[in-house]
């Protein structure tokens, strides 16, 4: 079936579902494969269901007659052209993010400010890959005036590939740090990779990228390219500047439109200085997209981080920071100078192993082991094999499990913890125990 025709069934669709266990009256179901399941062998299912149509890829898993079951040679390449050639035909205008650390949080903020005066279509969780921004993308409406897509990637390659289904006309690159650097093989490879995102862009007319001038490696980033960036920062010459005013524990920070303008003070929900970036670029593009400054400050306001990312919660005996969804060196050591500096008491620190570091491994978790030792906490218990395998005197778990079994012993009391670890490590099963 020629990809028009395919696109006429979409549009007569409620939906699209990869997800046999979730097939909504008249929705069209794309049978995708994994490492442990094949989509195909569940298309019957999906139709039986609710599902309209099912689009396959192996002939065999067809009811031969049934005009429901629509077969293409790949699903997954299809599910992508899909989504690419719905946003060509709607024309809505795109924001694409990536970057090494503070992706979701800056979507979120973004579509938050955003929505304030736009109707906004932006990606749900981290549904950020290969299969995440067509999946995104398809729940376009032309009622929708923006776009905020999130792309994320491990693999050199994969932001080229999913600015080309996205066909974004901004772009934002958070930051550059060390993380995937098993797949990407060193910084220079993560440099490379996220620069996709301003190479596609390179390739439109009157594409526009927004940048944090205060980043070294964003700043050489653009030098190289031909683009118009929209600069955001501390210097108060930028298209929007902005200062920290407050860290405990909770950021607040003021900004200003140029030298000129009125300054505004925003008292946010999220942990961390290292936000304050993630935030600023909120502003700046609410500003350049015009919402109105308090608009933008009562988003900010409001917002309330969620799924372990940089979130307080008070328990009974202790008060936590949770930032147990992910971890890499850039963001570890953020969070460590950031716990260090805020005004807590008792400060204890919960550290978990930094996943797909490859040959880097070792090294950068003794360079978090080093930091540690430098500066005086009331406790530090580590969780992992790598961090293990590192000499110090700090206590130290194989996994959370022996943790939390240290936990039901000798609980901490009044005391401020901050939980950080990479997802696989599963520090998130700590909290209930603290």
């Amino acid at each position: 079936m020629i990809l028009s025709a395919l696109y006429q069934l979409f549009l007569d669709c409620s939906v699209v579902t990869t997800d046999s266990r979730n097939c909504p009256e008249d929705s069209l179901f794309i049978a995708l494969k994994g490492e442990s399941f094949n989509g195909n062998a569940f298309a019957a299912q999906a139709l039986q269901d609710g599902c309209a149509y099912a689009i396959i890829d192996e002939s065999e898993y067809a009811v031969s007659g049934d005009e429901r079951f629509i077969l293409v040679s790949d699903c997954l390449q299809t599910l992508q052209q899909l989504a690419n050639y719905h946003r060509r035909q709607l024309g809505t205008r795109v924001i694409g993010i990536t970057g090494t650390n503070g992706k979701t949080t800056t979507k979120e903020l973004i579509s938050t400010v955003l929505s304030q005066a736009h109707n906004v279509l932006y990606t749900l969780g981290n549904l950020n890959n290969h299969i995440g921004v067509p999946l995104t993308l398809l729940r376009l409406k032309p009622e929708h005036t923006l776009a905020v897509i999130e792309m994320g990637a491990n693999h050199p390659g994969e932001i080229k590939q999913l600015a080309e289904i996205a066909e974004p006309d901004y772009g934002l690159i958070t930051n550059i740090g060390k993380a995937h650097l098993e797949g990407f093989g060193s910084l220079e490879g993560v440099m490379k990779t996220k620069g996709e995102l301003y190479d596609y862009l390179c390739t439109k007319e009157d594409a526009t990228v927004f940048v944090h001038h205060d980043n070294p490696y964003l700043m050489e980033m653009i030098q190289t390219r031909t683009l118009s960036p929209i600069f955001y920062g501390k210097d108060e010459s930028l298209y929007i500047s902005g200062r920290v005013t407050g860290n405990s524990p909770y950021l607040a920070f003021e900004w200003r439109a140029g030298k000129e303008s009125d300054c505004y003070t925003v008292e946010t929900q999220l942990i961390g200085e290292y936000n304050f970036a993630n935030a600023l670029a909120a502003v700046t593009i609410g500003s350049y997209f015009g919402v109105e400054p308090q608009q933008i400050n009562d988003a900010l306001a409001v917002y309330t981080p969620q799924n372990n990312r940089s979130q307080l919660k008070k328990t009974n005996d202790n008060t936590l920071i949770i930032d147990a969804y992910n971890a890499n060196p850039t963001s570890m050591m953020a969070a460590l100078e950031n716990f260090r500096s805020m005004d807590a008491p008792n400060k204890v620190i919960i550290l978990g192993d930094m996943r797909e570091l490859g040959v880097e491994s070792e090294a950068e978790h003794k360079k978090i082991i080093d930091f540690l030792t430098r500066y005086s906490f009331a406790e530090i218990l580590l969780v992992g094999e790598e961090f293990a395998a590192i000499q110090h005197h700090f206590r130290s778990y194989a996994n959370a499990q022996e943790l939390i079994e240290e936990l039901q012993a000798h609980k901490p009391q009044n005391s401020t913890i901050l939980i950080k670890g990479s997802n696989g490590i599963r520090l998130n099963t700590v909290v209930d125990y603290l």
